[in-house]
């Protein structure tokens, strides 16, 4: 057996084991579904370093691991071990997932409201509606990417969210999904839809994390559709163990005068990736990328952004910085494509990066494809060190030397952070980073 086929045998296994209580209740065409899209998976196989996209990010160590279907986390689980991704900052309306499966009795929903609904993906493919097939109908979005197919064959439990016209949800919505220790490591595959009407507002949180020992994969994916004039602000929070494996795949298409602001905040992981898309598909449609991404020791943090301007009249907005230590690499790719009708275009684009130590390595690669004249696109990326007469002059003034340096990585990294447009988030994203550079 070649090496491909061995890296894909268990999870072959782990579908052929599923498959029974999967397809018991599902209608034909989640069945078929689930089937194609794990035999694209299959014959795909895990991305190559000849593949462009995977250039400088190895699916190796992801291969040597063979992750079974993840289990949920048996008795009861203690409330300080949520805490530190809760946000405490203001309230909330929360849904909490053990190893990719929703937990009911631990969130702590918000009484009805008009014009929201919350579905759990589980309960929804249960009774598998016209709409949620729908939902899954664009085959494009997983034919050639392995892990939204891994993703879409393994599809048992997520989120819909569905906002309706006009309206403005006060309260932010989180999504705390725990990845705990098992008897062998698992992989789980969460699905969020996100849907909101047009003129509604919300406010999004996804944060992950895993407790310590914990050595499991998320493959997650989350689909975002924005009506006309609708306006979602997306804070993504990455912080699980050191062992873990993380994927992550966020799809958006955004409609006529909607505005979609990301913050994404890598800050822990073994081997992450992440794949941020938006499709600016009608006139004064407007994007936001914000990015964060922290590594040390031997850890390895891919980030792929794309923004496609379709429509004239689009802007877009996109900041990236890294702090990379120890003997750990990361990657930046960022793409930005103006289509040949989309003049007006105003695209900005900049990824900085702060090397702590001779060992660690940074990949980046900004990008844009211009189709159209009558347009304002700029992009660039910088590579650096902490500056040393900064550092002398911190010290001067009676600082200890580790002082002097998080000052200065905290004045780097708050440059994104201050991004965040609601205080009580960015006080929550603060409270995330601040967790990461403490000492060991």
């Amino acid at each position: 057996m070649n090496a491909m086929s061995t890296a894909i045998r268990p999870y072959a296994e782990g579908f052929k084991s599923l498959e029974p209580a999967l397809t018991r209740s599902a209608p034909a065409w989640l069945t078929a579904l689930r089937r194609e899209a794990f035999a694209r998976f299959a014959n795909r196989g895990f991305p190559g370093e000849r593949e462009e996209d995977w250039k400088y990010t190895s699916t190796r160590p992801l291969e040597k691991r063979g992750f079974a279907p993840s289990l949920t986390a048996s008795g009861a689980m203690d409330a300080d071990v949520i805490e530190p991704v809760f946000l405490r900052e203001m309230p909330v309306h929360t849904l909490i997932f053990i190893n990719g499966r929703h937990t009911p009795a631990l969130g702590t929903d918000g009484p009805d409201i008009a014009g929201l609904h919350i579905t759990s993906l589980a309960k929804a493919l249960q009774q598998a509606t016209d709409k949620l097939q729908a939902y899954f109908a664009p085959v494009s979005a997983w034919s050639d990417d392995p892990f939204t197919a891994l993703n879409t064959a393994f599809l048992q439990d997520g989120v819909i969210i569905e906002i309706d016209d006009g309206m403005r949800l006060e309260q932010p919505l989180q999504l705390i999904f725990l990845s705990t220790k098992q008897a062998q490591p698992g992989a789980c595959h969460p699905r969020i839809l996100v849907r909101l009407g047009r003129h509604a507002h919300a406010t999004l949180l996804e944060t992950y994390h895993g407790l310590e020992e914990a050595a499991n994969l998320t493959n997650g994916y989350t689909q975002i559709h924005l009506g006309e004039n609708a306006q979602l602000e997306h804070l993504r929070v990455q912080r699980e163990s050191a062992e873990d494996f993380h994927v992550s795949r966020v799809r958006v298409a955004q409609q006529q005068g909607s505005r979609y602001v990301s913050h994404t905040l890598n800050l822990g992981g073994l081997w992450v990736r992440t794949d941020l898309s938006t499709r600016l598909e009608a006139p004064e449609a407007e994007a936001v990328f914000n990015g964060l991404y922290w590594t040390d020791q031997g850890r390895h943090v891919d980030n792929h952004t794309r923004i496609d301007h379709l429509a004239p009249g689009t802007r877009s907005d996109e900041l990236y910085r890294g702090i990379i230590g120890g003997h750990s690499r990361a990657v930046f790719n960022g793409k930005v494509v103006v289509a040949k009708h989309a003049v007006k275009t105003d695209a900005a684009q900049i990824n900085n990066n702060l090397l702590l130590s001779r060992q660690a390595e940074i990949d980046t690669k900004p990008e844009l494809e211009i189709y159209a004249d009558d347009v304002k696109c700029s992009h660039g990326a910088s590579i650096g060190q902490l500056d040393e007469q900064a550092l002398f002059y911190l010290r001067s003034r009676g600082l200890d030397p580790e002082t002097a340096r998080s000052l200065l990585i905290g004045a780097f990294a708050h440059a994104v952070l201050d991004r965040i447009a609601t205080p009580e988030l960015q006080a929550f994203a603060r409270r995330q980073l601040a967790a990461v550079m403490q000492p060991s």
